[in-house]
């Protein structure tokens, strides 16, 4: 089980405010404290905006070239895409 203590104690204010932007960013009403009246798609869209945010700090496309394996003698371009989340 993972422990509600935080490495560093203002980490937990920040994500507060964080979450309260991203909520009134998709238009959701967000109170401190409880917010069991929300619905699911609500939550979700705010956690959606925070990963939004969050996940795009750097993209790239790796490019190399393989061997088909349907083709013999056929070299295919392959493309990947990947995100690094620091």
């Amino acid at each position: 089980m993972a422990s509600k203590k935080n490495v560093v104690p203002e980490a937990r204010e920040a994500l507060n405010r964080f979450k309260m932007e991203a909520a009134s960013e998709v238009g959701v009403n967000l109170k401190q404290g409880y917010n069991g009246d929300l619905t699911s798609r609500q939550a979700g869209s705010i956690g959606g905006q925070m990963v939004k945010k969050i996940e795009p700090i750097r993209t790239g496309l790796k490019k190399f070239r393989r061997q088909s394996r349907v083709l013999p003698k056929h070299i295919n371009q392959i493309e990947y895409e990947y995100s690094l989340i620091l």
